[in-house]
């Protein structure tokens, strides 16, 4: 009857779930073959009740059917059809995140790891896959996961599949090793898989980088980045020469390469850049030039994550900020994925760089770069940026450039009509102090270029700029009397 939308309906109308519930609680702990082969087709009733339907999967999960539906999996673990039964009804209950929370508070991590290593088929070890893989996305149930050995399972696994071409072990492999990322994704969990980078499991997963299976390239990247979410780890990563293997990796897939494995190298490079003092190691060890190999790629995922690395390397590294910043191919490219308007994250990572480049660099060359390459007017389209970090990173390279090279960067500056932007940023209430204040530093630069001198008096600035002098934050109302002298003087 619950195979049908209708069926289900009649049965949910006639509190039909609420009884066979009830059965299964008090036939639970009973072994008989008649008891046994009820509580499977109960559990079969159940699994096609909440097939695909939200309403009815929360209505089981309040009725605390989880608790229970754990204990028959334990009580019953030998009986194949019932725990087939109850493991498919586990897979409908798991998606719901409020189920995830009762599943935390049960063994059900115990019980699914000792019915994982009896398992020899493939469809059967598929079944318990899709039960943990849902449950593995919350982070209690992913230390109890490791706790009961999970890992050493999966590891397994991958070292049983790898070689084979077989369907069915390249399927496992990839669940596997998909999984083994997830598990790793919990900072609980992770961390006691890295032991310090001792752990046996953190060594098996860094030799999957130079490995032949594209599959375990991937989840051998994506586990050194999911490793590299806390400073300690990453330097003793870096330390370790964990940057040379994922060049290595990265430079297999040059040429046509796995975009995947591409984006998730990328991935592992930027968090190792994180720590200020893996920053100069890395670059010396030409992790610049590495990633700038894929400035051809066409693929977002890719030039997202590239952009990401080379920023988190140049931070506060003004030698390679301005060896980056006088490179034409970088910068036009850079200019160019600034209008990926389909691709926001491109288009703002590429932004932020262009800005970063400046900023680290102080470098006239860098500018003059920039400027050649036209890439003025996005810095200026960035300081309106609906984000406050990312319109204080533009106003700060705008300043530089006003002070440094403001003869080159001044035709640009004004067809980009940035004096009149500058205004909008003062009298709006709204702007953040920090972005008042760099807005009126930048203006005292401006002035020094007679067409933008110009504008400036034709807009009213000391009206704005005055009123700015009784700010409720001292920096800005000290840079509000300061820039209104300089005009005063000016005009």
């Amino acid at each position: 009857l619950c195979f049908t939308d209708e069926g289900r309906n009649a049965v949910d109308r006639a509190g039909g779930a609420h009884i066979v519930v009830d059965h299964i609680r008090s036939l639970c702990s009973k072994t008989d073959p008649a008891s046994e082969k009820l509580l499977t087709v109960f559990c079969g009733m159940l699994m096609n009740y909440s097939n695909e339907n939200d309403t009815l999967q929360s209505q089981l999960i309040n009725m605390g059917v989880i608790p229970t539906l754990v204990k028959l999996l334990g009580i019953h673990c030998q009986n194949a059809a019932l725990t087939e039964m109850c493991l498919v009804a586990f897979g409908n209950l798991a998606e719901l995140e409020s189920s995830k929370e009762q599943f935390a508070y049960t063994n059900i991590a115990e019980e699914l790891v000792k019915l994982f290593k009896k398992q020899i088929e493939h469809d059967k070890k598929e079944m318990i896959f899709e039960v943990l893989a849902p449950l593995a996305e919350n982070d209690v149930i992913k230390l109890q996961l490791v706790e009961a050995g999970l890992v050493e399972c999966l590891l397994e696994i991958v070292q049983k599949t790898v070689d084979s071409d077989k369907e069915d072990d390249v399927a496992e492999l990839k669940t596997a090793s998909d999984l083994m990322v997830l598990l790793l994704l919990g900072d609980e969990s992770m961390q006691k898989l890295f032991e310090g980078g001792k752990g046996s499991v953190f060594q098996r997963v860094l030799s999957w980088i130079p490995s032949n299976s594209h599959q375990l390239q991937l989840a051998g990247a994506l586990a050194i980045a999911n490793f590299a979410r806390n400073d300690g780890n990453c330097i003793h990563m870096v330390d370790n020469g964990i940057v040379q293997k994922l060049m290595d990796l990265l430079d297999r897939h040059v040429e046509d390469g796995n975009v995947t494995v591409q984006h998730a190298a990328l991935s592992a490079l930027r968090n190792l850049a994180i720590p200020v003092v893996n920053k100069a190691k890395m670059l010396s060890a030409g992790v610049a030039e590495a990633v700038l190999k894929f400035l051809r790629s066409e693929m977002p995922p890719v030039q997202f994550k590239l952009l990401g690395t080379l920023r988190m390397l140049i931070d506060a590294q003004a030698e390679a900020a301005e060896q980056l910043g006088k490179n034409i191919k970088l910068v036009e490219r850079l200019v160019e994925w600034c209008e990926a308007k389909d691709h926001a994250g491109v288009m703002g990572e590429s932004n932020r760089l262009l800005s970063a480049l400046i900023r680290h660099s102080k470098s006239k060359d860098v500018i003059r770069t920039i400027v050649q390459s036209g890439g003025i007017k996005h810095l200026v389209t960035m300081a309106t940026s609906e984000h406050v970090i990312m319109q204080n990173e533009a106003l700060v390279a705008l300043a530089l450039i006003a002070a440094l090279e403001l003869g080159t960067a001044e035709k640009d500056l004004e067809n980009a009509q940035l004096v009149q932007i500058l205004h909008r940023l003062l009298s709006d209430d709204r702007s953040a102090p920090e972005i008042k204040y760099n807005s009126m530093v930048l203006i005292c630069a401006l002035i020094g270029s007679e067409p933008l001198q110009k504008e400036v008096q034709s807009m009213a600035f000391l009206e704005v700029v005055s009123k700015l002098r009784s700010h409720e934050n001292k920096t800005v109302a000290q840079q509000a009397s300061l820039t209104e002298q300089r005009l005063a003087v000016e005009s």
